[in-house]
């Protein structure tokens, strides 16, 4: 791999105004490392800041998370939408889930470059921050080391996520490199099991030093508290976030006390709230902020909206017919808070294709609301607590009817078939968030909605590692 071998892309960014950490718009790339001295962005703890910014918003590309891992290739995968323009949007591969297609295998090799260009950056800050602990300022030592370990992490699980074969198959599998240190070195392939063993690792350090988190011990930051770069927590890898992704990691081992145990705690933080019914239909809160407890600033957002799910898109479009968006809402489609406020209905030649407006502008002037998509969210920690005790012991139908009550829904009763109901209720609430094919893939589906294939059969859930990868090194087969 071009990263791993002795061309290591890093890309270090630098804020224009001060003051505006959080916004991707306001960063520019610079010189690579090679280039740029550590003291020279290190010598300050704005220099820190700039840098862990920057990784956050190498996230902020159509290749990863603004695109191809929430409603494109990932959700082409998971058959989320009625259609798509294949020849413009080039999804022939996913749709038959062919991975040598050109287009298809640039699409692997962008996520599979992008996620570890992620983690040499947040590398480079976890190599030098320990040195530089007397540029520090109140706690900003212990969260921006916090962060940087999570979003190393978050960004390893991910990968393991698409080129690991889910855990349920086999745990001792060959899949990914671990990177740890911003070096030219090949790093080792380690087997699945062992790369859910280092994020944990990560994640545990990441737990410690986050309990200086304003959003877990409730310190009230304001302008005044240095520039209120602590403020707005959920933009964040926050306390809270880093333990849903335990939480989700968790469910993925297998380990469903320790999954149940980290969801309970998100949710008993009271922190993350229902969007309420009259939000919905205000077009208040589309995005769901008040439930989220990570997510990314995307500037951009109202453009993706106009590009991706409207009329006007063109060949780029991702809709669904009202046929099947009544399938997947069934026959409580009409009191369901999402089938009912959550989707525009088309006009013209389009009349019978709904969009979905998850990323539509909200109503609300208020920055809280602004520009921001979902990584991590409540609805998640409940179907963890409900998967968990249903595999153990426990109500597993109260924390789904938690869920089906805030989107308006009547409880259900206990199904013959929990994983089927379950497979349903998660659609519902993740439909055009890159969850879903993740999903399907934990539980090892050999058959999913709207698809002929075996994708057990077809190995359809990993992606083969990047040409690049297996060029510069010798690695086992990850599939």
């Amino acid at each position: 791999m071009k990263l791993m071998k002795i061309k290591i892309l890093l890309v270090l960014v630098v804020i224009i105004t001060a003051g505006s950490i959080t916004s991707c718009s306001d960063w520019l790339d610079v010189k690579p490392k090679s280039q740029v001295k550590d003291d020279e962005l290190f010598s300050s703890e704005p220099g820190f800041k700039e840098a862990l910014s920057g990784v956050y918003s190498l996230l902020v590309s159509e290749s990863l998370y603004t695109k191809e891992l929430r409603f494109g290739m990932a959700g082409v995968l998971a058959r989320e939408w009625s259609y798509y323009t294949t020849v413009s949007n080039g999804y022939a591969g996913e749709e038959d889930y062919d991975y040598t297609v050109s287009a298809t295998e640039n699409r692997i090799e962008a996520i599979w470059e992008g996620l570890y260009n992620a983690i040499s950056n947040a590398n480079v800050i976890l190599e030098v921050i320990d040195g530089r602990k007397s540029v520090f300022s109140g706690d900003n030592y212990n969260i921006i080391k916090g962060e940087a370990l999570a979003l190393r992490a978050f960004c390893h699980f991910e990968l393991l996520r698409y080129f690991g074969v889910s855990w349920t198959v086999n745990p001792n599998q060959p899949a990914i490199p671990y990177v740890k240190h911003y070096a030219p070195l090949q790093s080792p392939q380690l087997t699945v099991s062992q790369v859910i063993d280092k994020v944990l690792e990560d994640l545990e350090e990441a737990v410690v030093l986050l309990k200086s988190d304003p959003i877990f011990t409730g310190k009230v930051i304001t302008e005044l508290d240095d520039n209120g770069y602590l403020m707005n927590r959920q933009r964040h890898l926050n306390y809270y976030a880093v333990k849903g992704l335990q939480a989700r990691i968790y469910l993925y081992k297998k380990d469903y006390p320790n999954a149940n145990l980290c969801a309970r705690e998100v949710i008993n933080s009271g922190l993350f709230t229902w969007v309420p019914q009259s939000d919905m239909i205000a077009m208040n809160d589309p995005a769901g902020v008040t439930e989220q407890l990570w997510a990314i600033d995307v500037q951009a957002l109202s453009t993706l909206a106009t590009n991706y799910f409207s009329s006007s898109a063109g060949s780029t479009v991702f809709p669904i017919y009202s046929e099947r968006l009544d399938l997947y809402y069934g026959d409580e489609r009409q009191d369901d808070y999402r089938y009912m406020y959550m989707f525009e209905n088309g006009t013209g030649a389009n009349s019978n294709s709904r969009y979905l407006r998850k990323l539509y502008t909200p109503n609300l002037e208020d920055s809280y609301y602004q520009n921001k998509m979902t990584m991590l969210k409540i609805s998640e920690m409940y179907y963890i607590v409900a998967e968990s005790r249903y595999y153990t012991s426990g109500d597993y139908m109260e924390p789904v009817n938690e869920v089906r009550s805030a989107r308006g829904l009547q409880p259900a009763s206990e199904p013959a078939d929990f994983i089927r109901f379950l497979t349903t209720e998660f659609r519902k609430d993740f439909l055009g968030e890159g969850q879903l094919f993740l999903f399907y893939k934990r539980h090892n589906m050999e058959s999913i909605y709207d698809s002929e294939a075996d994708l057990t059969g077809l190995k359809a859930y990993t992606f083969p590692l990047p040409k690049s990868e297996t060029q510069a090194a010798e690695r086992d087969d990850n599939r």
